[in-house]
């Protein structure tokens, strides 16, 4: 009776180890703790090229609150972001519109979770030639769909409007078409197309009489110099404006995550949208979430 006993309790004891155990390999996968330790791994984000600097930079910040994490950022549109997501090659879709905007096979639209981590200001631009100040929706859907193509048939000089455009694969063009063209469509065959933010920046800057649109995070410091903004409707593109609602052109910046963010993922985005990060997310022409909270 007694070799039985020792063996019931040697049995109970390596079960009770075997839980404790378990436990303890639990919780070294669970970041919501928000241990150092326990947040690691690598992860890989794509998409929007207007959320890309914001991506970057949170990339850099986080690793100071968890050394060991690791986050690369990569461009190529918001349409890459959410189909890459969806298919599982990174971990983070970036993207200026909903997944469900941008998503090729609807079969997966139900698992990806739009997580908004930032608002984003959208300017008109022109050639500093441009003798314009303003134009009304009305006027920017007649030049964009190509019925307008002189800036003198809307105040400015006899000089032909050159529309440089973004692609189909562009959040920013998403934005600008849902925001701004109404039932009008955008006319691809006037102009061209340039698919970043810097090659916009470029072509307006060296074209004249060229018009295109930018994200408002791109238009800081010297950038903002060299190119000309225009209100729409007499609204000038600021923040004030767009958090009351009264500029029309802009979009929240979503992390799109093949369901609900976790571990390593979960910790990033949340640093993107936190108090923590929203000094830096202002500096660098964003708008925090805290300010849509007010």
């Amino acid at each position: 009776m007694k070799t039985k006993g020792f063996k019931v309790t040697l049995a109970a004891f390596l079960m009770v180890g075997a839980l404790a155990a378990c436990g303890k390999d639990g919780a070294s996968n669970d970041s919501g703790s928000g241990s150092k330790e326990e947040v690691s791994g690598t992860l890989t984000a794509a998409g929007s090229t207007a959320l890309q600097p914001l991506a970057e930079e949170a990339a850099n910040g986080i690793t100071e609150k968890y050394p060991n994490l690791s986050v690369t950022v990569q461009g190529g549109g918001s349409g890459t972001g959410v189909n890459q997501v969806a298919s599982g090659a990174v971990d983070i879709g970036n993207s200026d519109v909903p997944a469900a905007d941008k998503i090729e096979d609807k079969s997966k639209a139900d698992k990806l979770v739009d997580t908004k981590v930032a608002g984003i200001g959208f300017a008109l631009v022109v050639n500093k030639d441009v003798k314009v100040e303003s134009l009304t929706k009305e006027q920017i859907q007649k030049i964009f769909s190509g019925e307008i193509k002189n800036w003198k048939e809307v105040g400015g000089n006899d000089e032909k409007i050159n529309v440089i455009n973004r692609p189909a694969s562009s959040g920013t063009r998403a934005t600008f078409e849902k925001t701004l063209m109404g039932d009008a469509k955008v006319n691809d065959s006037v102009g061209t197309a340039q698919d970043s933010n810097g090659a916009v920046e470029q072509s307006v800057n060296s074209t004249p009489g060229a018009v295109s649109y930018l994200a408002m995070s791109y238009l800081i410091g010297d950038k903002k110099e060299s190119l000309k903004m225009l209100n729409i409707d007499g609204v000038e593109p600021t923040t004030e404006n767009i958090v009351s609602k009264k500029y029309p052109f802009w979009s929240y910046e979503y992390m799109i995550t093949n369901g609900e963010p976790k571990d390593g993922a979960k910790e990033y985005i949340d640093y993107v949208a936190g108090k923590d990060f929203a000094k830096q997310v202002e500096d660098m022409g964003y708008i925090p979430m805290t300010e849509f909270e007010k």
